[in-house]
């Protein structure tokens, strides 16, 4: 037993387990697993090195090994309708290296994916990151109404002509039209990459469009709305396999000997449990309600006052610009966080502000979602971020920096401390107690 073995990580778990049942973790990236995703995280396939594929492994004694990947692929393809799919990669970073590694010559292949500071991924061809350093990229923005502005896009791909184009994001609270996206790579002869990291969980329920018929590759990781382990999956469509019939065998390579040694098999067990409960009709049913339970809390938080980026949303996540209110998104974050509401600070499309401070905050209904939150709470919590916003509206930044860390130390003193939030944080405690984790 842990407790008798290790007191302090035991203590510093249940730490977290206490923290994670009294609040609302809204971060739209963060989820909570099935106890038996948990289970199979916890087994002994930990144990095992598994270097290599199923039937072709580097070391003997994967018999079960290879079940359990060839179990986890089996029901991928069937979830998403995909002829291909690699389960090994370790993270999302992993991933999408991976198909960067197979389909372009290092510092000559050209990305082309969204900006980081409009709503992309630091893998989708930021300078900050290994895709923006060992390839070339070139970074498309968001239209003046926070939307896709595609004719932009496809003026941009004309004249830059990527071999990837990505069509995946991070922060955008809208329907992803997968079929305009396909048709400007198809006109420039791009792969068409779509990361559906954030919507795999609602395209496996229905409720969000799907790119298979539209893309040559699709990566997702498998927590957030997928409701699984950290992991992730790369595919390879029909149309991937058209254009390129060894993509996958390249993307295989790209991994291993590529990027990663030996696949971690208990992830692999837990993402296949994961994907046999996305298959489910209760996940289908999950999924609606995230959609709903995010269009209603966007609505009650119009009313409000707050300035919702596009102006509301279509999937599990909402963007606010929260420049009208004041106050930055680190004080706000830190705020929220003391009244029990768990979000992230997140820039805003053309954000004046420094990264560390920005403009906005992001946040989402997936983990709520699974606690069984429905929409009549989504009126309480809008009026609960109202009410902390409202005592961190006089925090303002500094323009100097040495000011500015000052600022930031007697901001987080003064914030902890604060009663009405504090308040707040046991009403939201309150609230989820009534809802119980997995």
């Amino acid at each position: 037993m842990l407790k008798t073995k290790d007191l302090a990580v035991y203590k510093l778990i249940k730490a977290e387990e206490k923290r994670q049942k009294e609040v609302l973790e809204m971060i739209p990236s963060e989820n909570y697993t099935s106890k038996e995703v948990l289970e199979a995280l916890g087994t002994v396939l930990n144990n095992k090195y598994s270097e290599g594929y199923p039937k072709k492994r580097y070391y003997q004694g994967n018999a079960v090994a290879d079940e359990v990947e060839i179990l986890a692929q089996e029901r991928a393809k069937k979830l998403f309708g995909v002829p291909y799919v690699n389960v090994q990669p370790l993270s999302g970073s992993v991933m999408n290296l991976a198909v960067y590694v197979a389909l372009l010559e290092p510092l000559k292949g050209k990305i082309m994916g969204l900006s980081l500071a409009f709503g992309g991924h630091l893998t989708h061809g930021q300078p900050q990151s290994a895709s923006g350093k060992f390839f070339k990229s070139v970074l498309y923005t968001l239209g003046k109404d926070g939307k896709l502005d595609f004719d932009a896009i496809e003026k941009q791909a004309i004249q830059e002509k990527p071999d990837i184009i990505v069509c995946g994001f991070t922060a955008y609270p809208r329907i992803v039209d997968f079929k305009r996206f396909s048709e400007i790579a198809d006109k420039v002869g791009a792969y068409l990459l779509a990361d559906v990291s954030h919507i795999a969980g609602l395209i496996a329920g229905g409720v969000h469009p799907s790119p298979i018929p539209y893309a040559h590759i699709v990566t997702t990781t498998t927590h957030k709305t997928l409701r699984g382990p950290r992991g992730a999956l790369i595919m390879v469509t029909d149309k991937g396999l058209k254009k390129d019939p060894d993509l996958g065998k390249k993307i295989d390579t790209a991994i291993i000997p590529g990027l990663q040694g030996g696949p971690h098999d208990n992830q692999t067990a837990a993402i296949a449990v994961c994907l046999k409960e996305a298959s489910t009709s209760a996940f289908k049913i999950y999924s609606k309600q995230i959609v709903k339970n995010s269009q209603v809390l966007a609505k009650e938080l119009l009313k409000y006052n707050f300035n919702l980026v596009s102006g509301g949303s279509d999937n599990h996540l909402i963007l606010i610009d929260l420049k009208n209110k004041g106050v930055n998104g680190a004080v706000a974050a830190l705020a929220l966080e003391v009244a029990g509401i768990v979000v992230n600070k997140n820039s805003v499309p053309n954000d004046p502000m420094p990264p560390f401070y920005p403009s906005g905050i992001r946040l989402g209904t997936p983990a709520i979602t699974t606690r069984g939150i429905k929409e009549q709470e989504m009126i309480k919590i809008a009026k609960w971020m109202q009410e902390a916003i409202a005592q961190v509206q006089n925090y303002q930044l500094p323009s100097d920096k040495i000011e500015r860390k000052n600022y930031w130390i007697n901001a987080k003193k003064e914030i902890v401390k604060n009663k009405k939030l504090l308040e707040i944080a046991k009403r939201v405690k309150e609230l989820t107690s009534k809802f119980p984790l997995p």
